[in-house]
């Protein structure tokens, strides 16, 4: 069953990447300066030197697993969205974005999927959405290729009924 929560937001902040800035330590850098720990990102415009992705060019020997290589681009345009969650053992933002990035010297062919690293060409502008409450957390779930999954508050939550 899909995980739900009434997500309660604060602030809602614009963020302008400079020109050579790595995109998630400075990603990092603003949750900080801003006191957020959990959030969304609900779109980014984005000209990337360069961008690494999760994809593989090679066939996959179970296909319902997470793939975990890389597919590295240059020169592209993307746009993207994701989310915010919360480590707090190790004191420091998780974020799960994708993106959709067009290679601009192959007639904007895109690649689409989860952004592993990426460095800012020109700009990159951000709508980050500050939640308050519940907290967020990323959890890796053991049975299921370890792939860390999003979770909502505090654990055995009462369930209720709206009437």
């Amino acid at each position: 069953m899909a995980r739900t929560a009434a997500l309660r937001t604060g602030r809602t902040i614009g963020v302008a990447f400079d020109h050579g800035e790595d995109f998630f330590p400075t990603l990092e850098q603003v949750c900080r300066t801003e006191g957020i720990r959990y959030g969304y990102i609900p779109m980014f415009l984005a000209g990337f030197r360069e961008v690494d992705i999760v994809g593989s060019c090679q066939r996959l020997e179970n296909p319902d697993a997470p793939v975990w290589s890389k597919v590295q681009l240059t020169n592209v345009e993307a746009m993207g969205c994701g989310t915010l969650a919360y480590d707090p053992d190790e004191n420091r933002i998780l974020p799960h974005i994708h993106v959709s990035a067009g290679l601009k010297e192959h007639s904007a062919t895109a690649h689409t999927s989860h952004l592993l690293a990426a460095r800012v060409q020109f700009l990159t502008e951000m709508l980050l959405v500050e939640v308050l409450d519940p907290p967020i957390t990323r959890p890796r779930e053991p049975d299921l290729y370890d792939v860390p999954l999003l979770t909502f508050g505090p654990p055995s939550q009462p369930l209720t009924t709206r009437q």
